[in-house]
């Protein structure tokens, strides 16, 4: 498929019949730079795309920008806590995926509306300062009085205070590759909503924290602006500003292959032990109103798991000896609501309680699993 484009500088994006591999189509064709439009709008085909072209792709000479985009999603920075960053029960209600990519920075919402772009070189010739450049200039060649500029943070701001661009990269030994966000028509009531934790105040933590920002999209400034008008400007632009000419080639990420290796590398990345098992040690402390009394709850988690449990209840209300066995049920399992339901559920059949006992724990569990 052809993309038409303005009458600048063009970069066309076209299929390209691979004779091998995505690595073996550089090295063949010598190009030192080129811009690649992912075919796949699936976030882990995606993230795993980024992560073949940094591990497989000669960049030691060469330049590549990846475009792309991706169907909903929650996406947290490599160092970052889920519980801390996002409405997890809200994004399971909806049914949008959470995912963790390897580069740092913080968490962002992905939709149809919002364009990704990374930015991929040698590790000498990182610059983040150069690449949004590329991303404000395109956007001042279509619209010349917008008012975009890079801040010291490498976000780009729209009119001095709205958010529309965050960074992130990944630095390897001898690549690197920077990506960014760019809101042109994101749903920003959905954004504000799954971005929001109902946790995190109970949580204390060393993970990297989000800097919240006030964010509005390109299109609510300018209407008659479209996705596929900013995709050409900004890979017109960055060809202008790396110097080469030559056609965009669209890649499917799901192609085997194309990247040998490719599919594991996706589905790698959408583990539990990736996602949520790789966050930061983290502990827990929380007033719990169960029934007519208060529970405090203090867990400590590391890698996902928790490490050690304990709560504090009346013992008129339930007994100690049924307490500590609740705790010992938990020590060791995922901090995960459906694990905990389920191994409470398995406790409760297995001490053969009945009656208020059995009814408490339940409520109990109800009030933890609130909590995850």
């Amino acid at each position: 498929m052809i993309l038409r484009l303005s009458n600048r500088a063009c970069v066309p994006f076209g299929s390209v019949r691979f004779k091998s591999t995505l690595s073996t189509f550089f090295d063949e064709t010598g190009k030192a730079g080129i811009v690649l439009k992912s075919a796949s709008t699936d976030i882990f085909e995606n993230l795993a795309l980024e992560d073949w072209i940094h591990d497989h792709v000669d960049l030691q000479n060469r330049s590549v920008l990846l475009l792309w985009r991706n169907s909903p999603v929650v996406v947290i920075g490599r160092h970052q806590n889920p519980w801390q960053e996002c409405n997890l029960p809200l994004t399971r209600r909806l049914g949008i995926p959470l995912a963790r990519r390897r580069s740092g920075g913080g968490t962002v919402f992905h939709d149809f509306g919002n364009l990704n772009m990374t930015f991929f070189t040698s590790k000498k010739k990182y610059d983040r300062h150069r690449n949004l450049r590329v991303v404000t200039s395109a956007l001042k060649a279509l619209r010349p009085d917008l008012d975009v500029a890079a801040t010291d943070r490498f976000d780009i701001l729209l009119n001095s205070r709205y958010k529309i661009s965050g960074t992130a990269a990944k630095l390897g030994r001898s690549s690197a590759y920077h990506h960014c966000t760019l809101l042109c028509s994101v749903d920003r009531s959905l954004l504000s909503s799954v971005l929001k934790s109902n946790a995190s105040e109970v949580i204390k933590s060393n993970a990297t924290p989000s800097v919240p920002s006030p964010v509005k999209n390109l299109l609510d400034v300018d209407p008659t602006l479209d996705s596929d008008s900013i995709v050409d400007a900004i890979a017109s632009q960055y060809s202008r500003e790396f110097g080469f000419d030559g056609p965009g080639v669209t890649v499917d990420p799901s192609q085997e292959a194309l990247m040998p290796g490719i599919r594991n590398m996706a589905r790698d990345l959408q583990t539990w032990e990736w996602i949520y098992g790789r966050t930061p040690k983290f502990s827990v402390c929380a007033l719990l109103a169960v029934d007519d009394v208060t529970v405090k709850l203090d867990m400590d988690i590391k890698n996902g798991v928790v490490e050690q449990c304990a709560v504090g209840v009346p013992e008129d209300w339930l007994p100690p000896e049924m307490v500590n066995e609740f705790t010992s049920t938990l020590n060791g399992s995922r901090y995960c609501p459906t694990e905990t339901a389920a191994l409470v559920a398995a406790f409760v059949r297995t001490v053969s309680v009945t009656g208020d006992v059995a009814e408490r724990i339940h409520r109990l569990c109800a009030g933890v699993v609130s909590v995850m």
